[in-house]
């Protein structure tokens, strides 16, 4: 016996992939144990700033001129 798949069964199988994959996603975001991980996550954007409590690094300049 032969199964064919139909436009329609391909479309289902393929919207309960998906389904499955943003649940388990979401169960993963969601996971208290990983709250360090994303709290520093977080800061990453911020990482190449100086801070505020270190001196500025002093602006260096090149001269064109041999």
């Amino acid at each position: 016996m032969m199964f064919e798949m139909s436009t329609g069964m391909i479309r289902g199988l393929g919207t309960v992939v998906v389904f499955v994959a943003f649940v388990g996603l979401t169960l993963w975001v969601f996971n208290t144990k990983r709250n360090p991980e994303f709290a520093e996550a977080r800061l990453l954007p911020f990482a190449d700033e100086p801070q505020p409590d270190s001196p500025p690094e002093p602006a260096t300049t090149r001269s064109t001129r041999s």
